[in-house]
């Protein structure tokens, strides 16, 4: 006969939330992404990446180069990531503030993360919040903030105080490094 209990901690309700990581190799033409899908307690669930080659032309702005590139990453990324997200959380350092509130539209909101000690252009379309845990940080959501008390807001909170606001990047880095390793340096053992 089982033992009757009840998980203290079942936060299945909650979905996943995906973290969008644009890597950009030292040579200037690659560019790397991965969208990472983890649940409230930091479990991965999917991991869909793609690089592109970027054009090595005199016509291209350096600008440009990289907002096409990730511009073309992250669509390929939606395009073949099996599950909805309740939101995507990605760094405004690596990600402009154009490329969802004016040329990539979502149905989930989307949140930049950027060190309140960071200088960060942002849009008036996005909306603004701060976090001081774990460290101080600036949110720019859009199209909106999840409502309080909402499924979203739940998840962000678990996330926020499992200190999974930014560690889910370094395992997506890690994963890009794994697939492509021969652009690293790394040989597959």
């Amino acid at each position: 006969m089982p033992v009757p209990f009840r998980d203290a901690d079942d936060l299945e309700e909650l979905g996943a939330a995906a973290y969008l990581k644009i890597d950009a190799l030292p040579d200037g033409a690659t560019f790397r992404g991965a969208l990472f899908l983890i649940n409230a307690r930091g479990e991965p669930l999917e991991f869909t990446y793609n690089r592109i080659q970027t054009p090595s032309t005199f016509l291209w702005k350096q600008d440009d180069i990289r907002r096409h590139a990730v511009r073309k990453l992250t669509t390929s990324l939606l395009d073949t990531c099996p599950k909805i997200p309740k939101f995507i959380i990605c760094l405004a350092e690596e990600v402009h503030n154009e490329l969802f509130c004016n040329e990539v539209h979502l149905s989930i909101p989307v949140c930049r993360v950027a060190s309140l000690m960071q200088a960060t252009p942002h849009s008036k379309l996005e909306i603004q919040a701060t976090i001081e845990s774990p460290e101080p940080m600036h949110l720019f959501w859009f199209p909106s903030k999840p409502p309080d008390e909402s499924i979203e807001e739940r998840l962000v909170n678990q996330l926020v105080s499992r200190g999974l606001l930014l560690e889910p990047f370094e395992r997506a880095l890690v994963g890009l490094r794994e697939v492509y390793p021969s652009e690293t340096g790394q040989t597959k053992a």
